[in-house]
């Protein structure tokens, strides 16, 4: 594998850890879902593959940011109504 995707793959799965700290179901639970599913894509060698396999993981990334910025906001919008 590429070093750059190497470096590419390292950080999204690095964001995506310190990310689950704040995860409604505990960091443990979320951590060992999130390493699960980059080991399962492991054996992966073609680059093209791992370049989508990022994309999905930065799209999965944005989603859980969403889910963090909602549950902020319920929870501001149950405080002052």
């Amino acid at each position: 594998m590429n070093v750059e995707l190497r470096r590419q793959v390292i950080n999204v799965y690095k964001e995506l850890l310190e990310m689950g700290k704040h995860y409604p179901l505990g960091y443990e639970y979320y951590r060992n879902r999130l390493h699960k599913a980059f080991m399962s894509q492991a054996n992966l060698r073609d680059e093209e593959k791992i370049r989508e396999g990022i994309k999905r993981a930065e799209f999965v990334k944005k989603e859980i940011e969403a889910l963090y910025f909602l549950k902020k906001y319920r929870a501001i919008k149950q405080r002052y109504a």
